[in-house]
């Protein structure tokens, strides 16, 4: 017997909505079986076991740093075509020089003779 199904729809932010479907065509699922498994997953784990493993670093920044972040994530999120979040932008920098920190550290000395 084929399980039974029900239509649910929903009215939710454009960003939300790109989001999420960026996320549905990377994992290469259609959208009714990546939201029945993200819904799934969130009730059979609970909101606050996704956050499981994850840390929050917040800090401050002159306004006018801050002033400067928003316009460059305005251009990138225009030019991407893709609303570009601070978590997102701060995460890639932040991974770039961990990224690079341990290349260089695995690179052998040049300057050993």
């Amino acid at each position: 017997m084929a399980e039974s199904k029900k239509n649910l729809c929903a009215m939710i932010p454009v960003e939300l909505h790109d989001r999420v479907r960026a996320e549905q065509e990377q994992a290469g699922l259609t959208l009714s079986v990546y939201i029945t498994d993200l819904l799934t997953k969130y009730y059979e784990r609970g909101s606050e076991k996704t956050m499981e493993g994850m840390r929050t670093m917040a800090f401050q920044m002159p306004e006018e740093m801050f002033l400067r972040l928003k316009k460059l994530l305005e251009r990138e999120s225009a030019r991407t075509g893709k609303k570009v979040s601070q978590k997102e932008f701060v995460l890639g920098l932040v991974q770039r020089a961990l990224d690079q920190a341990e290349r260089e550290e695995a690179e052998p000395d040049a300057d050993v003779g």
